[in-house]
């Protein structure tokens, strides 16, 4: 095993160093600031190193890219920075077995109580930021254990150790201890959290110091009573898979469901047991468009993974190749395409236990066609939500919310049309996560975005658990989107949103980011790099992204920037010169690249090409 970490250290080391440019080991053989990631047997790539280690790990015991895939989730949920164990996970799995991509619907949903009348009696436009009255039930615990049990071959305890080693203290980053000492005023709001998160309470620095010894002992109970289960299910002759039900169980059913839920009360939560008691994991069919002979798999409308197939379906109306990569024009109509697709998320999407969205007619080729004519020589920023319902044969039953909503972008003044991009905005905006990708021989194929419960985070009493902010999605307004009001044991339409491409029967590429309402938008042009312009992965990756912001946000104000767009700071003058000849407002930096994490498959060499780009801490590990 030692030489195993050995390896994973001399790999980690060799690509830092590859992506400074020093000398010795292949500098400036490729353009890209990271190597491509080249394996035969498998890939693992994620946000945090310790993560990817954490898969490679798991794959060098025999687990599959599901087992791996589960390690990694969990290795990240304890790191903190952005997420923890109450927040949500959403998968898409390619099982190799049954030739099909099928999807995980781990996002957790509204307590009793949290309903529009009940937030609006207390003063808010929209379910708050952070705090108890924010969080949705637990989702990432219930998402990996079902992952694990239905698609995995190890135990919970193999999947669960390199977490609870973190647990038990690991040298915490820079970023995140940062995090906890910026956020101290609101942590201390929160007893349990403060407890965890400023260890040096009094001192100059409340927080832990960059490298300091990081340790989690309620967390590390929690998970060791998941695992005592498991061992005992075991014992009494369980299954494999029902000893990880058990434990399942345990979390949401027994002692460890009671702690958060007395925990989450008691700091003004609204969460009951019977609410984490009824919660279940989705496995789902996910909804995919074809363009140009490619299959791309999303998750459904309580995410906003569709936003991406349908900007596909309308792109697919123009040459974009002819146009140039990242020329002005390419630049203005796939800004146009996602302000038309997004205008439609804004409006439509909602979580279908509850509400009928029409999939049918917004992923139509047809409806496709409508929208793309309304892109013209210049940037619309008045263009609101379309009708779709005529595109699957019925009548919009919410036609005058529609109105209202198409003549209150309409009425848009000249300096909100104008306005600039500010910082808390622009952090709202692109609110950070993680993916995690893996890939294993055996032909499984992972694409995850966990999310939620990132500093600064409400823990849910003794049980070490963060809660998820998640309820901040929703909008309490029906004029804004009448599919997306809270109500109990309803999911919020979320941002996160991993991918999947088959091509001829096959994986062709597994793809995710982290960013808030930028993740679709960025993940379209990686796979437009790849399908268009012929890059290879790391390039893709790599390559200079635009963003834009005129679509409402899904986090704190819901704020909208018409308009407004953000393009790398190597942008030629005459591309932007253009640009704001047609209407753009446009903010310029240094990176715009993701962080993008990807997986493509060569079939003709039976290998994997791995991707992460320059953006963030995003690594990955190959063999």
């Amino acid at each position: 095993m030692k030489k195993f970490y050995l390896l994973i250290f001399t790999l980690l080391l060799t690509w830092n160093l590859h992506a400074q440019g020093l000398p010795g080991l292949g500098a400036g053989t490729t353009p890209n600031n990271k190597p491509i990631l080249h394996g035969k047997n498998w890939v693992a790539i994620t946000g945090k190193p310790l993560g990817a280690t954490a898969g490679a790990a798991i794959f060098q015991q025999g687990g599959n890219a599901v087992d791996a895939a589960c390690a990694m989730i969990a290795a990240t949920s304890t790191m903190w920075d952005v997420l923890s164990w109450g927040g949500e996970t959403q998968a898409l799995i390619y099982n190799p077995n049954t030739k099909k991509v099928i999807a995980i619907n781990a996002l957790g949903y509204a307590p009793t109580g949290a309903t529009v009348e009940f937030y609006k009696s207390q003063g808010m436009d929209y379910p708050p930021q952070y705090g108890p009255l924010a969080a949705t039930t637990p989702g990432t615990p219930g998402g990996i254990m079902t992952m694990l049990a239905e698609f995995g071959t190890m135990s919970l305890e193999q999947v669960l150790k390199p977490s609870m080693e973190l647990a038990m203290g690991y040298p915490i980053e820079a970023q995140t201890a940062n995090a906890m000492e910026a956020q101290k005023a609101r942590i201390k709001q929160w007893p349990y959290s403060k407890k965890i998160f400023l260890p040096h309470l009094g001192e100059e620095r409340e927080a832990p110091s960059p490298g300091e010894i990081f340790v989690q002992e309620d967390l590390y109970k929690t998970l060791s009573k998941l695992v005592e289960t498991e061992k005992e299910a075991l014992a009494a002759g369980k299954s494999r898979k029902e000893a990880i039900y058990a434990a399942y169980d345990r979390f949401y059913k027994g002692d460890i469901a009671k702690e958060i839920v007395r925990g989450t009360r008691e700091q003004g939560g609204l969460f009951t047991e019977a609410d984490l008691a009824n919660w279940k994991v989705k496995i789902e069919e996910p909804l995919h468009v074809n363009y140009k002979g490619i299959d791309v798999y999303k998750l459904q409308e309580w995410t906003q993974g569709p936003a991406l197939l349908q900007s596909l379906n309308i792109l697919e109306n123009f040459d974009l190749k002819s146009m140039g990569y990242n020329s002005a024009n390419y630049i203005h109509t796939v800004y146009q395409a996602m302000n038309l697709a997004f205008a439609d998320r804004d409006f439509y999407y909602g979580d279908p236990a509850f509400v009928n969205s029409p999939m049918k007619g917004l992923l139509s080729k047809e409806y496709a066609k409508e929208r793309a004519k309304l892109i013209g020589e210049s940037n619309d920023p008045k263009i609101g939500a379309g009708d779709p319902y005529p595109f699957q044969g019925e009548t919009n039953p919410y036609i005058d919310l529609l109105k209202k909503n198409q003549q209150a972008m309409a009425m848009l003044s000249p300096e909100e049309l104008n306005s600039k991009l500010d910082q808390q905005f622009i952090a709202d905006f692109q609110s950070g996560t993680t993916s995690v990708e893996t890939a294993d021989a055996e032909g499984w194929v992972v694409s995850v975005t966990p999310s939620g419960g990132w500093i600064p985070a409400v823990v849910a009493g003794n049980s070490g658990v963060g809660l998820s902010q998640r309820m901040q999605s929703f909008v309490l307004d029906e004029n804004l989107n009448p599919y997306n009001l809270p109500e109990p044991g309803k999911r919020p339409r979320v941002t996160l949103t991993p991918s999947l491409a088959m091509k001829d029967g096959k994986p062709f590429l597994a793809f995710a980011v982290q960013g808030g309402d930028s993740q679709d938008q960025n993940l379209l042009q990686l796979f437009l790099n790849v399908v268009e312009f012929g890059m290879e992965i790391q390039e893709a990756t790599e390559a200079a992204n635009f963003n834009s912001y005129q679509m409402q946000s899904s986090f704190g104000a819901h704020e909208i920037r018409p308009g407004a767009i953000v393009l790398r700071k190597d942008s030629p003058d005459w591309i932007n010169k253009e640009l704001a000849s047609k209407g753009y407002s446009i903010e310029l930096w240094n990176k715009t690249s993701g962080p993008i994490n990807a997986i493509w498959f060569d079939w003709k060499h039976g290998s994997f090409w791995g991707g992460s780009s320059d953006y963030g801490d995003d690594y990955g590990i190959a063999w």
